[in-house]
C-alpha cells in the first residue's frame, strides 16, 4: 500500500485555476500602477494649464520677476526653473562620483569587517528625514558659507549677503541626500556582475583596478544609470531641506545668491495663495512634473541605446 501524497494543488484543474487567478491579480496591480500615473498626469495638466492661458506662456516660463502680491502681479518663473536645473545638475556632478566610488569600495575593495561598518552608516543616511538635513545645514553649513561669503565679498557694495543660505548650501545638501540611493543601488549592480568576468580579466593579466574600471563598471552600467535616475528624482523632488538652506528668494542661480527651487516655490506659498496666484503654483507643479518626466525618459533612452551598442 502506497502512502497517500498531499499537495497544495488538488489537481491539474485547481492548479490552472490558481495560475489564472494569479494572472488576474498581477494584471489588476499593473493596471492600477498605470492608472495612477495617468491620473496624476491628467490632474496636473488640468490644474496647471489654466494659468498659462490667463497669464501667458511666455510671461510665466520666460519672465524673471516674481511678485504675485503686487498691485500689478508678475509670475515669471524663469529664474526658478534655472535654479532647479543648475542645482540638480551640480548635485548630481558632486554626488554621483562620490556615490559610485563608495559603491565600488564596498563591493570590490573594502575588507568585510570595514564594509560591515560603512554599509550600515550609508543605510542610516537613507533613513534620516529630510528636515534633519535642513536643520544640520542651518546649524553647520550655512555659518561656514557665510564666513566664506564675507571673505569673498569683503568691501562689496553691490552684493546682497545671504547669511550662508545660498545655492552652494542647497547643492551640497542635495548631493549628500542622494548618496544613499546612488550607493545602495550601484553596489547591488556591482555585486550582480558574474564572478567569471572578474576571473577572466585577471587571468588575462589585468590588474584589479583595471578589472574594476574596464570590466565590472561597464557590466554594471544599467544598474548604475538606474541609481543616477533615482538620485536625480530625489534631488529634483526635494523641498523641505533645501527650503531651509537656500534662502528661498527668486534670484538668478549664482553660487552665493539666495535662490528658490521649483519645489520650494510651491511649498513656501501654497498655504496662503488664492485665485490666480494658486493656479500659477499648480503651473509650477506641472513644469516640475514635466521636468522629471523628460529626465526619466531621456536617461531611459540613453540606457537602452547604450545596451544596444554594447550588444
Amino acid at each position: 500500500m502506497h502512502p497517500k501524497s498531499y499537495s497544495i494543488f488538488a489537481g491539474r484543474g485547481s492548479k490552472s485555476a490558481v495560475e489564472h487567478a494569479a494572472q488576474i491579480i498581477f494584471t489588476v496591480c499593473g493596471f492600477f500602477a498605470v492608472l495612477a500615473v495617468a491620473s496624476i498626469t491628467i490632474y496636473m495638466i488640468i490644474s496647471g494649464t489654466p494659468a498659462l492661458f490667463k497669464v501667458g506662456i511666455v510671461d510665466i516660463l520666460f519672465g524673471t520677476v516674481w511678485k504675485p502680491e503686487a498691485a500689478v502681479p508678475a509670475f515669471g518663473i524663469l529664474y526658478v526653473i534655472l535654479t532647479s536645473i543648475a542645482g540638480t545638475a551640480l548635485a548630481i556632478l558632486i554626488g554621483v562620483p562620490i556615490g559610485v566610488m563608495t559603491a565600488v569600495f564596498l563591493a570590490e575593495v573594502a575588507p568585510p569587517r570595514l564594509a560591515g561598518i560603512v554599509r550600515p552608516a550609508v543605510e542610516l543616511l537613507a533613513g534620516i528625514p529630510s528636515v534633519i538635513y535642513g536643520l544640520l545645514g542651518i546649524l553647520i553649513l550655512n555659518p561656514l558659507m557665510y564666513k566664506l561669503e564675507l571673505k569673498i565679498f569683503e568691501g562689496s557694495t553691490t552684493h546682497q549677503f545671504t547669511g550662508g543660505a545660498n545655492l552652494i548650501s542647497a547643492v551640497l545638501v542635495l548631493a549628500l541626500m542622494i548618496l544613499p540611493t546612488v550607493i545602495n543601488i550601484s553596489e547591488s549592480a556591482l555585486r550582480s556582475v558574474p564572478r567569471e568576468l572578474r576571473s577572466a580579466s585577471l587571468a588575462l593579466g589585468a590588474t584589479k583596478i583595471q578589472t574594476i574600471f574596464q570590466v565590472v563598471l561597464p557590466a554594471a552600467k544599467s544598474g548604475i544609470i538606474t541609481a543616477i535616475v533615482l538620485g536625480t528624482g530625489r534631488a529634483i523632488g526635494e523641498a523641505m531641506a533645501i527650503s531651509l538652506v537656500s534662502g528661498s528668494s527668486v534670484n538668478f542661480p549664482l553660487p552665493f545668491n539666495s535662490v528658490r527651487f521649483l519645489t520650494t516655490a510651491i511649498v513656501s506659498e501654497m498655504s496662503y495663495s488664492a485665485g490666480l496666484h494658486k493656479q500659477v503654483l499648480f503651473t509650477i507643479g506641472l513644469v516640475l512634473f514635466a521636468f522629471i518626466m523628460i529626465i526619466n525618459i531621456s536617461l531611459t533612452r540613453l540606457l537602452k541605446k547604450g545596451d544596444v551598442q554594447h550588444d
